[in-house]
């Protein structure tokens, strides 16, 4: 869920920390991916028509294998780094969202029974969709697919989610619609929180008392208090504490032992990976067999596609040692005097010169802000695909715009 109407008021009170990026505007970066949701998307959307989806022989979902490994194809194709994050054990002040959720699944499968034998066939697509729960299988294939495609552990320059709660966590960019399919040609949209501190006028332990306000995943909100009116509130009075302590409480009822402190807590010092348990950087090569095995054998994926597929994902390795623009620049301090202001700036020599024609430049990291996340089990560490590399010759650029397709074709009800 999030922050409750958080876009909202970021788009109504601090634009400027909001922008849209077209998809291409990534290439070379490392972006660290809420897997969880891109998997429930993928889960809802490929192949699904009502109760049916896409199975291998076995009668077992691909759906979700469908979705990311034709996704992951296209972000290294443009260059992309993705970095996916997968959720481990949830905290406890969670356990409550998590009940409620689990509720309106059980109704939504009461409803979903009755459209069936009804025969409303758009309510059976509406209650379905709200059946779907990523398991721990969908998380366990997910892992094995992106590990068979070769991906190692890395820093990342922003974080892609849905989920609006990846700025109280203080990511310093943040990414919507990244995960979209193509089709929809929607721009991502890039915040910088930063520029959204300033917009809303407030410090980062402010906007966190903001966000708990407005409810988010961990407690719940103070009825009648809105995004609008909890950015008021906190910046009349500065903190939670002080809020609680002027607010007219006989408008606003706040729960009993409202764990705000803990929910604070929980976005200041979430559990993280320290360096020391950081594994080294390895850029692998995709395992072809593998990956055959795996999805052609075991999941009834279309060989032809499949091997088509790793053809994709070995040219865009190839192309892995081209940096983005800025990283061929490098500032340089100088004692002597200058007569224009600012730093001066140099070309800086290649790694190395092969003894072709092609220069190749090491990309530099192009890392604004560090970011430490929860594991792939919230306290274990991520998995990010190749990376890109375009020699001066390159002529087929139009190959990275064909859609990958592969997976199972049944389907089950």
């Amino acid at each position: 869920m999030g922050i409750k109407g958080l876009m909202k008021l970021l788009a109504d009170n601090a634009p400027s920390g909001m922008k849209e990026q077209k998809f291409e505007s990534y290439f070379g970066r490392k972006i660290a991916i809420d897997a969880s949701m891109s998997i429930y998307q993928f889960l809802i959307v490929v192949g699904r028509s009502g109760t049916e989806m896409l199975t291998n022989e076995a009668g077992e979902t691909t759906s979700h294998l469908v979705g990311m490994f034709s996704r992951t194809i296209r972000l290294l194709e443009a260059g992309i780094k993705p970095v996916y994050v997968f959720d481990g054990k949830p905290p406890d002040l969670k356990k409550q969202e998590l009940a409620k959720r689990y509720s309106r699944r059980e109704d939504a499968t009461d409803d979903l029974a009755k459209a069936t034998e009804s025969g409303n066939k758009e309510d059976i697509e509406k209650f379905s969709k709200r059946t779907v729960k990523v398991t721990p299988q969908h998380n366990d294939d997910c892992k094995k697919l992106l590990r068979l495609m070769g991906v190692p552990t890395v820093e990342v320059y922003a974080v892609a989610s849905e989920d609006m709660d990846s700025l109280t966590f203080g990511a310093p960019k943040f990414l919507r619609h990244l995960m979209d399919p193509s089709s929809k040609k929607i721009p991502v949209m890039e915040f910088d929180i930063s520029k959204v501190l300033e917009g809303l006028e407030l410090s980062m332990d402010q906007f966190i008392d903001l966000c708990i306000l407005c409810g988010c995943d961990y407690c719940d909100s103070i009825r009648g208090i809105g995004p609008q009116t909890a950015l008021k509130l906190v910046r009349q009075h500065g903190s939670m504490e002080s809020v609680l302590e002027n607010i007219n409480k006989e408008r606003y009822q706040i729960p009993d032992d409202w764990p705000y402190e803990e929910a604070r807590r929980l976005f200041k010092e979430p559990l993280v990976v320290t360096d020391d348990e950081q594994t080294e950087l390895k850029w692998a090569a995709p395992d072809e067999e593998g990956l055959v095995n795996f999805l052609v054998k075991e999941n009834g994926f279309n060989i032809d596609r499949v091997t088509k597929a790793i053809e994709k994902i070995k040219t865009a390795k190839n192309k892995s040692s081209q940096g983005r623009l800025e990283s061929f620049f490098k500032p340089v301090s100088t004692s002597a005097p200058v007569k224009r202001k600012g730093t001066k700036c140099v070309l800086v020599s290649p790694s190395h010169v092969t003894k072709f024609k092609t220069l190749s430049l090491r990309s530099r990291p192009g890392v604004l802000g560090r970011l430490i996340f929860p594991s792939l089990e919230l306290g274990s560490n991520y998995s990010v695909p190749l990376s890109r590399h375009e020699t001066a010759h390159t002529t087929e650029k139009g190959a990275a715009n064909k859609k990958s397709k592969a997976g199972g074709s049944k389907k089950k009800k």
